[in-house]
Formats: structure tokens, C-alpha cells, sequence
């Protein structure tokens, strides 16, 4: 239970852009990183191991490997220095915390995409693309045969 003037304080403070991604996933991390006066966007991809706290004190850790060597860092979700996040690949996981990964090398690191389920505007999408290629196929074949003497 927090104190309603703090949650009214942390909600002003809380960003309202910040894409759902859970530990498993692979995300790029685009941070805003100030040199003298020019400020300019680095990117930092990697794989979500770790997520932890609430509201404006959560916090997400991304590794990523970086000539052979292991590299972890931790960012705050609401932090002004992140220009965004986006998830690049969703891997399906049984586990909170992938601490595990840091004593795997290579392919032992990759994690199976978890399935997105479809809804009903993508799959009618995905069928109407089926049925444009079925069409173009079978004029292909129509116009092929026209060609025979």
C-alpha cells in the first residue's frame, strides 16, 4: 500500500510508451547518450534476462554477447535516457530470471519464439494474402498453358 501523495508523484514520472515485453525476449534498446553538446541514439540489443521492481523503480537487464564476452546492463523501463524499446524477437521461457544463460556459449543460448496468437483482423489478412497468391499462381499456369501449341 503506498502513500497516495508518492503514487501521485510516481505516476507523473512514469512513462506511458513503453512496449510489454516479458524475460526471454530480444529487444533493442535505443538510449539517448549526450557527448559535449551533441546527443546522440546508441542502440544496445540483446536478450531479456531479468525483470524486477514496480512502477517507476522497474527495472529490465539485457545481455548481450560482444566479441566472446558477456555483456549485462540494467535500465530502468522509465528512465529518460531511453528513447524506446523495441522487441525484436519474443523467446518462450519457464523461468523469471535466464542467469542461467551466462554459463551457456553459442547456440546453447538461444531460446525457442514463442507463438503469437492470431486475432481475427490477421487471420483474415493472412487468408486473403493466400487466396492473391493462389490467383497469381493459377494465372501463371493459365498463361503457360495458352502458350502450348
Amino acid at each position: 500500500m503506498m502513500n497516495p501523495l508518492m503514487a501521485a508523484v510516481e505516476k507523473a514520472t512514469m512513462r506511458t510508451d513503453v512496449p510489454k515485453f516479458d524475460v526471454g525476449d530480444t529487444v533493442l534498446v535505443h538510449l539517448r547518450i549526450l557527448e559535449g553538446t551533441k546527443e546522440r541514439v546508441q542502440v544496445f540489443e540483446g536478450t531479456v534476462i531479468a525483470k524486477r521492481g514496480d512502477g517507476v523503480r522497474e527495472m529490465f537487464t539485457v545481455r548481450k554477447i560482444v566479441q566472446g564476452e558477456g555483456v549485462e546492463r540494467i535500465f530502468p523501463i522509465h528512465s529518460p535516457k531511453i528513447a524506446k524499446v523495441e522487441v525484436k524477437r519474443s523467446g518462450e521461457t519457464r523461468r523469471a530470471k535466464l542467469y542461467f544463460l551466462r554459463d551457456r556459449i553459442g547456440k546453447a543460448t538461444r531460446l525457442r519464439e514463442r507463438k503469437v496468437k492470431e486475432t481475427p483482423a490477421q487471420a483474415e489478412a493472412a487468408a486473403a494474402k493466400r487466396a492473391r497468391k493462389k490467383a497469381v499462381v493459377a494465372a501463371r499456369t493459365e498463361k503457360k498453358a495458352d502458350k502450348k501449341p
